[in-house]
């Protein structure tokens, strides 16, 4: 697979420079105003100025900028020194180039940082620790978008990042560095998420999942997710989902639910759903989780975060169980371990959030499509009660609102006896509000309507 080409036009730090000079000598125009009108007339003549340094001439050069100056010191380092100092200039670009709207990872980018941190990385051993994490935390730092990206395809970024995971699997500093690199660099460009593919960052992957030790790897559950989302919008087709289906059939699936029940108290539990949520891409995957244990823990998460007040946590689990609620398989043992109360529960835990009560809502209206019994032991539970609560606590909340609707249809569509008690508690009155103030809910909010069995659905 080929990178298709984007025409994009750029300028080089030298042209800028003189266009600038050209306002001072020709037009007489002051330092200031001189840089402000070569960087409006070059925005409106649609020139990418990501990379270039713009400075007041008189008031400091190219040379002063900190990461030119970093980028400088760091190509004159002899190699033969220690390899200490070489760690700091790293950990200070690094720095630099993760300050958010600084535009530094760009002027990194376009003067060399790639190529000179990929070929620096070549030649660090595994043994050399601090210097080589230090490389590879300034790496993820300058992979910021397509260019630096492919620069760092070009220059055998994959293979080398590859070669120092596998030297330095028991090494969590080094897999969280490594990994993080992997994560930026496959952000948005399926060709690397292709090469690293034909690496075997899969198998990578497992052996660190399964890697004996304390300590979680975040940077690992990116790079899954990240791996698993197809970002790239030059390509039409994305081989994510065959990966995903790779991912699972050689286990990552199994050891992600593994690390689910490790982390019920890690920060790193929100990623490491998210990043199972990304493999459970079929029903055959969906109740292999839910086999080795996955809906237990999901459960045993839902429960903690109501108790412990996480509220993301309690988003994120529910969007996974959710995800796994797609298999009928999964929809029964999800009740049959009691999910329905506990989901209430949660509801009611955190009953002013309605990001919240708009999963909760979603995983029901799963669980009750098309059964009769479970849409019956769900108004038991108090569901309906949920939904009439929500809608008129949150009238603004549009994707809780419509959530609310499908679920109110659920319950409703073969079931008309929740039909009877919905309308006698004045959900009607919610569901038509909810129709006229969203024009995003107007098509599920008349779905809700015509299911309650009312003739004047449409009005």
């Amino acid at each position: 697979m080929s990178p298709p080409t984007n025409a994009v036009r750029t300028i080089s730090q030298e042209a800028f420079d003189e266009l600038v000079k050209e306002n001072m000598d020709d037009l007489g125009m002051d330092p200031a105003e001189s840089l402000q009108d070569a960087i409006e007339t070059l925005t409106l003549q649609g020139v990418d100025l990501s990379g270039i340094v713009t400075c007041v001439p008189g008031e400091g050069g190219v040379d002063d900028n900190p990461v030119i100056q970093c980028l400088n010191k760091l190509k004159a380092f002899p190699k033969d020194q220690n390899l200490d100092s070489v760690a700091r200039l790293f950990e200070n670009l690094a720095e630099l180039c993760s300050v958010q709207g600084s535009g530094n990872a760009a002027i990194a980018t376009k003067n060399g940082a790639v190529e000179l941190i990929c070929s620096l990385c070549s030649e660090i051993q595994i043994e050399q620790e601090k210097a080589l994490v230090s490389t590879l935390k300034a790496m993820s730092s300058v992979l910021h978008d397509l260019q630096s990206t492919e620069t760092f395809r070009a220059s055998g970024g994959p293979s080398i990042v590859v070669n120092i995971l596998n030297g330095g699997v028991q090494n969590l500093d080094i897999l969280n560095s490594g990994f993080a690199v992997v994560a930026a660099a496959v952000t948005g460009n399926e060709v690397l998420k292709d090469e690293f593919m034909e690496l075997k960052i899969d198998e990578l992957i497992l052996h660190a999942l399964n890697r004996p030790g304390e300590g979680s790897i975040q940077s690992l559950y990116d790079a899954i997710r990240v791996l698993l989302t197809p970002d790239d919008n030059r390509v039409l087709a994305s081989q994510v989902y065959g990966y995903a289906r790779k991912f699972a059939k050689i286990g990552i699936a199994e050891a992600l639910v593994a690390s689910l029940q490790t982390e019920l108290s890690s920060p790193s539990l929100v990623s490491a759903s998210i990043a199972l949520k990304a493999v459970a891409v079929n029903d055959e995957i969906c109740r292999s989780i839910a086999e080795n244990g996955g809906i237990d823990a999901l459960l045993r998460c839902i429960d903690d975060s109501g108790e412990q007040g996480n509220k993301s946590v309690a988003r994120v689990c529910c969007s996974l169980l959710s995800k796994l609620a797609g298999s009928d398989t999964n929809k029964n043992v999800i009740i049959e371990k009691g999910g329905l109360d506990r989901l209430i529960k949660l509801a009611a835990r955190f009953s002013d959030d309605p990001s919240v009560l708009h999963e909760v809502m979603s995983i029901i209206s799963i669980l009750s499509l098309r059964s009769p019994e479970r849409a019956a032991r769900a108004m038991e539970a108090g569901s309906g009660d949920l939904a009439i609560q929500a809608m008129q606590k949150f009238p603004a909340a549009q994707q809780m609102q419509k959530s609310a609707c499908l679920m109110i249809r659920n319950l409703v569509a073969r079931n008309p006896e929740n039909r009877t008690i919905l309308l006698n508690n004045g959900v009607e009155k919610h569901i038509r509000k909810t129709k006229q103030n969203h024009e995003f809910c107007r098509e599920a909010a008349t779905d809700a309507l015509r299911d309650l069995g009312l003739d004047d659905y449409n009005s």
